[in-house]
């Protein structure tokens, strides 16, 4: 595959739209195939670029849904979020192993499924659709990818969402939530789904997850943090966090 038709299936396979071919190829281009194909430039300085996006929205992104939460704390999650295993993760749902372009003796070894590879390329790409449409488009690529990771990161181990969510409706009301799997996509042995959470027949939110379970359990964390259902379930203004 070249490196354009890499590009262009891996921007199809995503929905994504860059318009700038040749910053998308840069950001997929590890340094053992620059110094291979003799490019001059590789990756490299678009994962320091994307590194600093995704800190920036994730602290962005924290800053606003958990006021209660100080300095030290908000950095600890910034942490648990912004880290190899999350940036992995976000790999392998979009496969991104397929696309990257790797020297032949990095290919050999293995180097497509490589943890560091993968997730330094996540960041990459991040860099690229930052320089190519700005920041409110790199905010919405980590979002979708990763808003999952920062609700449970701010809960400090994992919990059930689900089951705090049901607690906290049947608490105010007689009819409680339900979830529904809306889509699913992937092989059979890498399947990815989104699940629904609705109230009322009201869709309040939607997650991603490699398991139906995963899936539900991160819709039900965003409605956890919905300030604006949570207000209406109370019948006044909107909650305090530490109230849930």
């Amino acid at each position: 595959m070249t490196e354009k038709t890499a590009a262009r299936k891996f921007m199809d396979d995503n929905e994504l739209n860059i318009s700038d071919s040749d910053l998308l190829v840069m950001a997929l281009t590890h340094p053992s195939y620059a110094q291979e194909k003799n490019f001059e430039h590789n990756n490299q300085r678009l994962e320091f670029l994307g590194d600093a996006v995704l800190s920036f929205v994730v602290a962005e992104y924290l800053y606003n849904h958990y006021r209660d939460k100080a300095e030290g704390d908000l950095t600890k999650i910034r942490a648990r979020v912004v880290c190899e295993k999350s940036l992995l993760n976000v790999a392998r749902k979009i496969n991104l192993g397929n696309y990257i372009l790797l020297g032949k003796g990095e290919e050999m070894s293995g180097g497509r499924k490589r943890r560091s590879i993968l997730a330094d390329t996540v960041e990459a790409v991040i860099g690229a659709i930052y320089l190519d449409q700005g920041y409110e488009k790199a905010k919405e690529f980590i979002l979708k990818h990763l808003e999952g990771n920062i609700i449970e990161g701010a809960s400090g181990d994992y919990y059930d969402y689900k089951s705090r969510l049901q607690e906290l409706v049947q608490g105010k009301n007689k009819e409680n939530v339900h979830y529904a799997i809306i889509e699913e996509s992937g092989p059979a042995h890498c399947k990815s789904f989104v699940a629904g959470v609705y109230f009322q027949d009201q869709l309040l939110a939607t997650g991603e997850g490699k398991s139906k379970k995963e899936a539900e359990q991160n819709a039900a964390g965003k409605v956890l943090i919905d300030q604006e259902f949570l207000a209406s379930l109370n019948g006044k203004g909107k909650l305090d966090e530490t109230t849930l």
